[in-house]
């Protein structure tokens, strides 16, 4: 065979494999629908107010007496240092309780933190996240933190909180040696409310029995309400229409109570208004529960119902660390430059990436975090059990993997994405997309 024979062939195989290309893109676009008008017209009303309030206020059904114990808790007469549990199951809304009493109240305690503990930490870790997220109106944080040892970061703590009021939370704590092993920067210090989330009973136990809130799963009228208002968010009162009641009530009982649950399959059904689509929606959750518990046979549900650009910008959020508040710009520029999103129309990729980030929100998968001056979504944060399920994929598809503890990890060499937080980019090399954070 000739050496032009040899071109000829290469060059006919080339062309099929470019062709072979051009229609499997072709036919990802026309199943994933990007961009659909109606998020761009979401992004519109959410900068009206409207979304702030959809987002932020759906999930208080049901908590207004915890609300009251835990804030009457912090402003108890108690002199010293005043340990305050939250215990439950995953999925009842120890955060966002804790959330809706430290965000109102933080401002009446001269210094104030949010730390996320988590199962795997470091004692050091967690005590310059601290060092650095207490209000430093007055004194300044001290420059030099990442040298100090854990005695010197104790001291430096105490120094900072001496005659101050201070309210610490302490998120997601799986073991009690983590407060013992952080306490004594608390010692002999007055007035101080340190709030910590768990769902292990033997934490709640920290606290006295006075001091100890245990959440339960919300009331079937609670569970109810909460229902309509995700799925019936834009009917007047939010009221379920008498054709649905009948089905709403059967997945409701679904969701034994779980605000996370009942929020998620709310928002999954709020843009199907036909009965036959509920019906199927209802099916596939039951063949789901035979696989898993009800909180991810819902998560799992929900995760299938996304379109493939969808499906990966959900999966590249959870390579950002727990807890981490995801800028909505970054979020826009990464998926963008990853390809997770094209132009179509008269939309930018731009335009698609925000509209998917909008539809995520929308959909419970992300939560609203902060929001910038015209009340649009500055930062988005992943719930724990969300990331939970999403690492879950990312790993079997070999999508990505994160390591938020700076430790050397083994990974499969076809893992596309590498996510670290505590480590330098200049110190690894050979990956084929790396994601470095600041420290946790």
């Amino acid at each position: 065979m000739s050496v032009f024979s040899v071109q000829l062939q290469m060059r006919f195989e080339i062309e099929k494999e470019i062709q072979q290309v051009i229609q499997m893109r072709d036919q990802w676009l026309q199943h994933a629908q990007l961009v659909p008008n109606q998020l761009v017209e979401m992004e519109r009303k959410q900068s009206q107010g409207w979304f702030l309030e959809f987002v932020k206020d759906e999930d208080l059904v049901g908590i207004e007496e915890n609300k009251k114990w835990l804030t009457g808790w912090l402003y108890s007469e108690e002199p010293n240092s005043t340990v305050i549990t939250i215990s439950g199951m995953g999925g009842l809304g120890k955060s966002t309780l804790v959330t809706n009493v430290y965000e109102p109240e933080k401002v009446n305690f001269p210094a104030h933190a949010w730390i996320v503990v988590s199962q795997i930490y470091s004692v050091d870790a967690l005590l310059r996240n601290l060092l650095r997220k207490i209000d430093t109106v007055r004194p300044p944080t001290p420059t030099g933190i990442d040298k100090m040892d854990e005695h010197d970061l104790k001291e430096e703590i105490k120094k900072q909180l001496q005659n101050r009021k201070c309210l610490i939370v302490l998120d997601d704590v799986w073991e009690q040696q983590v407060y013992f092993q952080i306490h004594d920067a608390f010692q002999n210090l007055q007035a101080n409310r340190i709030l910590i989330t768990t769902w292990k009973d033997h934490v709640g136990a920290l606290a006295s029995s006075t001091r100890h809130l245990e959440l339960q799963p919300l009331a079937r009228h609670d569970a109810f309400e909460l229902f309509c208002r995700r799925a019936f968010y834009n009917k007047k009162g939010h009221e379920c229409p008498m054709e649905f009641k009948e089905m709403a009530t059967s997945i409701v009982d679904r969701c034994h109570g779980l605000p996370l649950a009942i929020v998620t399959i709310g928002s999954l059904l709020s843009s199907r208004p036909k009965m036959e689509t509920w019906r199927h929606t209802y099916n596939q959750l039951q063949s789901e529960l035979s696989k898993s518990d009800h909180v991810r046979a819902i998560l799992n549900l929900s995760y299938h119902d996304l379109s493939g650009d969808l499906r990966n910008c959900f999966l590249y959020c959870s390579l950002f660390p727990e807890d981490y508040a995801m800028s909505r710009e970054s979020l826009v520029r990464m998926w963008v430059a990853e390809g997770f999103v094209l132009g179509k129309g008269k939309n930018t990729p731009e335009d698609v990436a925000e509209g998917n980030l909008m539809e995520l929100i929308h959909r419970n998968m992300l939560e609203a975090f902060e929001y910038d001056e015209l009340g649009r979504v500055n930062t988005c944060k992943m719930h724990d059990i969300m990331r939970e399920l999403a690492l879950s994929v990312v790993k079997e598809e070999k999508f990505g993997s994160a390591n938020d503890y700076g430790e050397m990890i083994q990974m499969d060499k076809d893992v596309r994405r590498l996510s670290l937080c505590g480590w330098k980019a200049n110190t690894i090399i050979g990956v084929r997309f790396l994601i470095c954070h600041t420290p946790c």
